[in-house]
């Protein structure tokens, strides 16, 4: 292990241990006013231009079993360092780098994507407890999560859960469904793997909670009067490599630290916003 910029030892130890790490501190509070009206400017504009498009709850009986047949939603919008300079700030904020160097144990640290989910009160959707590894599957599996809190989070407003260790199983088989539409909903056999089983997580405003894309975790339903606000960040180690061509998207293997040096001086590649 090479010197700690951010975490303490015993956190690096607890990362590792249990796949996920609370991180406090890393953004100020002025940066978290400026990302909160960013980031409520930005949904309200795409809200007015394509409400419908921004949809991105989970479907199947199962999810709707989960929220107890109520008409639930998640309303998202991704890559949103393409949309304003406030967010770039956020995926090169030089603390959140720190931290993230510790978690891979590489200086060299690669974007993968970025999204936004916001759950509203009274019936924000519940997540069954899935890996993201099926959505964009790598050879070392270094890919994790870096959770941006935007409210004070808990299982009452829809806040995340895990089953800490569970990203030592590796990849576990995918029981989700494809819809009408093709699309793909990823998630592990829910009765080994229920929901109501795993350890909540409760995250103020500004706090961040980083975890490995094996780590089994999915989040409640929101029936409370609170909103919750969350900036997902992806990421990965430079010397990773995808086992299958998916989930390509703008800015994708965008070097945050440290360098590349596995990417070929090719021409540009066009992806679809």
């Amino acid at each position: 292990m090479g010197v700690l910029k951010y975490l303490k030892p015993e956190d690096k130890e607890f990362y590792e241990k249990n796949g996920f790490i609370k991180l406090s501190g890393i953004f100020s509070e002025a940066e978290m006013e400026e990302i909160s009206q960013e980031y409520n400017e930005l949904f309200e504009r795409k809200t007015r231009e394509n409400l419908e498009g921004l949809e991105s709850a989970w479907s199947g009986d199962r999810v709707k079993q989960e929220a107890g047949f109520i008409d639930y939603t998640v309303k998202a919008i991704h890559n949103l360092q393409m949309h304003s300079s406030v967010f770039t700030r956020v995926i090169m904020n030089s603390k959140l780098l720190d931290a993230m160097e510790d978690v891979l144990g590489t200086p060299d640290v690669l974007l993968h994507h970025t999204k936004a989910h916001i759950k509203p009160p009274e019936n924000g959707a519940p997540y069954l407890m899935h890996q993201d590894y099926p959505y964009f599957p790598f050879k070392n599996h270094t890919m994790v999560a870096v959770f941006l809190h935007l409210d004070d989070t808990t299982p009452e407003n829809g806040g995340l859960a895990v089953y800490p260790g569970s990203h030592k199983l590796g990849p576990l088989a995918d029981k989700g469904i494809t819809d009408e539409q093709g699309e793909q909903y990823h998630w592990v056999d829910q009765n080994k793997w229920p929901l109501k089983g795993a350890t909540p997580i409760s995250a103020k405003k500004g706090e961040v909670i980083v975890f490995s894309y094996l780590l089994l975790h999915g989040s409640y339903l929101n029936l409370s009067d609170r909103a919750r606000r969350m900036f997902l960040l992806q990421l990965r180690a430079a010397d990773d490599e995808p086992t299958r061509a998916c989930h390509q998207s703008p800015a994708q293997n965008l070097v945050l630290r440290g360098r590349n040096v596995h990417r070929s001086a090719n021409m540009a590649t066009r992806f679809a916003d």
